[in-house]
């Protein structure tokens, strides 16, 4: 099978978020990039898994600039046969997934690959419009997936239960905690990376139709009041005068 796989670079989960120019810019400096979670441990993984059963290649794609190119060295170093950067400073997902649909157009993909969402911006919304971009079914959120005579078996969590999807190749999917497990690269993974093909492409022309106007951090959390269990006529004024509903 030909998998293709979308990868993107978020700040860790530990770094110090601000922003410079009055709001409107992310503050990059000192900032540690990883490849996103879900990117990397459901979807890439669960793509390499296939791979290692059936057969086929996994591409990484990721549309970014040249400081990315670690990112999706770190793709190859887990197991995809072949990288693609589009090389580009994107501003919105509708141009991102716009990128990545134009590679995969001609490109005889089986299964896309995407993580549900990105944990900087939590918009969940690439997969889908690469599905619509390419007029291919999209199965998002998926927490298992399983694949016989190309037609696809995916498990995903819903309120209050469980569905299962049936849906035949070519087709996009986003993958949620359950899809794979964690993979560390090991050495050997990360020296035949170097070697792997790995190429970069221009953009296609295209507008970013929606861009960030400015960011702002949330308000700080206030301390924790302590009421005294036996201090009810306390609790009730607290709960009338002070507390706010979020």
């Amino acid at each position: 099978m030909k998998l293709l796989v979308c990868v993107s670079k978020t700040p860790d989960t530990t770094a110090k978020i601000s922003f410079t120019d009055d709001g409107s810019e992310f503050n990059a400096a000192g900032v540690t990039y990883i490849m996103n979670p879900y990117d990397e441990w459901y979807a890439l993984v669960r793509a390499v898994e296939l791979m290692e059963k059936g057969g086929g290649t996994v591409t990484v794609i990721n549309v970014g600039d040249a400081s990315n190119d670690q990112t999706i060295r770190k793709g190859l170093a887990i197991g995809a046969t072949d990288a693609v950067r589009v090389n580009a400073n994107p501003k919105s997902a509708l141009y991102i997934a716009k990128q990545i649909a134009e590679h995969a157009k001609d490109g005889n993909y089986d299964i896309i690959f995407c993580g549900k969402e990105s944990i900087d911006y939590n918009g969940s919304e690439v997969g889908a419009m690469v599905a619509e971009f390419l007029d291919l079914p999209f199965i998002s959120f998926g927490n298992k997936f399983e694949i016989e005579n190309n037609t696809a078996t995916i498990e995903r969590e819903i309120e209050g239960g469980f569905e299962k999807c049936q849906v035949a190749t070519p087709f996009v999917v986003s993958s949620a905690k359950g899809m794979a497990a964690q993979r560390i690269p090991n050495m050997m993974g990360i020296m035949k990376a170097k070697k792997k093909p790995f190429v970069v492409v221009e953009p296609v022309e295209f507008p970013d139709y929606s861009t960030p106007v400015s960011y702002s951090l949330p308000a700080k959390k206030t301390g924790v009041k302590l009421v005294d269990p036996e201090n009810m006529d306390e609790l009730v004024r607290l709960l009338n005068e002070e507390a706010k509903v979020i």
